[in-house]
């Protein structure tokens, strides 16, 4: 988008979110243009997070539909939109409660984890959510002699019990942007960067994650970047997360993994997309209230285990 048309976009967001007494809230994996006019920038648990703490009345959630599903669920009193109300998520969408439920009647003594990249539904059928940021310390914390279900992203559970040593039944969905990258991805990158770092989301592929150097969430990731003194890095996650990283580290060269590394849905929130909620105050997401009250249990025990 052309610079001065952006500032008028930001001009007139600004005005309507004081107005409104609204919150921005950009996941990392949104346009550039968008984490720089939100409130709050970050990955799925810090979003959560402010979510459930924030004193605004309406919430703009830049992201996809099962985050704002959450801040609609953890925020009752407030109003939540999404710009978009088309952005989905494809791995979100292969996970389906009736057939959680079943697999929960095959295994009475399991504990069930889903990912917060899950619908409501989902949610409500289980007994903890989890982000990348603290799935192994949720199975490090479940007693030993239950078994652990786990909802949707295969790649995340198969790393995440590796870390923390205990057997998994994993749900076979995956989400199609990590899933997509091959190890000779890597190969291909690491020729081009030899002495570079890599850097990957705990939803790559195992064999992806066994050729990097340090695996974690988004939030942990550009800590992990920033904190140390490497020169270059190579990244293997959705390409929105180099516009904080090159930010915050511009005496380091961020490299992509891959062109495949981009989300579409996460691309589909808008500066007059954004614009147009604020003064519409629409799409509203909301979530049935027995659904939601089940949720919420859920999404608070993943709250607690920071």
């Amino acid at each position: 988008m052309n610079k001065s048309i952006a500032q008028q976009y930001y001009k007139e967001i600004n005005r309507l979110k004081k107005e409104r007494n609204a919150i921005i809230l950009a996941h990392y994996y949104q346009r550039p243009e968008i984490q720089d006019i939100a409130d709050y920038v970050g990955d799925s648990f810090g979003l959560a997070q402010q979510a459930s703490q924030s004193t605004a009345d309406v919430i703009i959630f830049c992201g996809v539909h099962f985050m704002a599903e959450s801040a609609a669920i953890l925020s009752p009193d407030k109003k939540v939109i999404l710009p978009e109300e088309g952005a989905g998520c494809p791995m979100a969408d292969m996970a389906d409660a009736k057939d959680l439920a079943k697999l929960k009647k095959e295994h009475p003594n399991a504990v069930v984890v889903s990912y917060v990249n899950t619908t409501a539904a989902v949610k409500a059928e289980s007994d903890y959510c989890c982000t990348s940021s603290n799935a192994v310390k949720i199975f490090e914390q479940i007693p030993k002699d239950r078994e652990i279900i786990f909802v949707p992203d295969k790649n995340l559970g198969d790393y995440a019990a590796k870390q923390a040593n205990r057997e998994v039944i994993l749900w076979p969905g995956y989400c199609n942007t990590h899933d997509n990258v091959l190890p000779e991805d890597i190969t291909k990158i690491k020729n081009e960067y030899p002495n570079a770092k890599v850097v990957a989301h705990p939803e790559c592929r195992p064999e992806v994650l066994k050729m990097s150097d340090y695996v974690g969430s988004t939030a942990k990731m550009i800590k992990y970047v920033t904190e140390t003194d490497f020169t270059q890095y190579i990244i293997v996650t959705e390409m929105g997360l180099l516009h904080q990283l090159k930010k915050d580290n511009q005496n380091k060269e961020i490299i992509l993994a891959s062109k495949k590394l981009v989300c579409p849905n996460m691309k589909l929130t808008t500066l007059p997309k954004v614009e147009r909620a604020l003064r519409e105050l629409g799409p509203v997401i909301t979530v049935d209230e027995e659904i939601a009250k089940k949720a919420k249990i859920a999404l608070e025990r993943m709250l607690e285990v920071i």
